[in-house]
């Protein structure tokens, strides 16, 4: 149970906090609390194909914490007010220039919940059409069309080590969207 908190930082993506907190047995510690506003990320379905092995537009991007370039699905922070449907539409077309004709929710997942509450929407689009991107400047991407059953073994391998890309195209594939 949170008994107090302190603001130390406030940032354009994140504030940080000092949090005294009673624990399960009784006693009172601090804990640093990363506190974010949420976000969304959606599993592109270019082509249906077979049911079993769809094909997704990934994104190759260059990620600072990860020293260089990673695959993941489109995502992006929730801004004031917005829904995490309309985040994921949007950080779609941002990243990708992809319009998604529908879209469908798969699950929410906390990120890292030992340090922060941040708390992410995942989606998935269906029937995209093709427009321009509105990437942010210092957004660096490529997007590449492949195979679920590829995404699926890059996951195996390490090739995807993104948290939420690999939750998504994990819960896609075995679960599909919930409704």
């Amino acid at each position: 149970m949170k008994l107090a908190s302190r603001r130390i930082h406030s940032g354009r993506v994140l504030n940080l906090d000092i949090d005294s907190v009673r624990f399960p047995d009784g006693s009172v510690g601090e804990l640093e609390m990363i506190r974010h506003s949420g976000a969304s990320a959606v599993v592109p379905l270019l082509s249906v194909g077979t049911a079993a092995d769809p094909e997704i537009l990934l994104i190759r991007q260059f990620r600072h914490a990860a020293d260089g370039p990673i695959w993941e699905i489109p995502a992006g922070r929730l801004e004031p007010g917005e829904s995490p449907e309309t985040c994921a539409v949007r950080e779609l077309a941002e990243e990708t220039g992809m319009r998604a004709g529908r879209i469908e929710r798969l699950t929410t997942m906390f990120t890292t919940p030992g340090f922060t509450d941040e708390r992410i929407h995942l989606f998935a689009a269906h029937d995209l059409e093709p427009g321009p991107h509105r990437r942010e400047t210092d957004e660096f991407m490529e997007a590449h069309p492949l195979a679920l059953s590829r995404c699926l073994a890059m996951i195996r391998s390490g090739e995807i080590s993104d948290g939420k890309t690999a939750v998504a195209l994990l819960f896609f594939s075995q679960f599909g969207p919930l409704v």
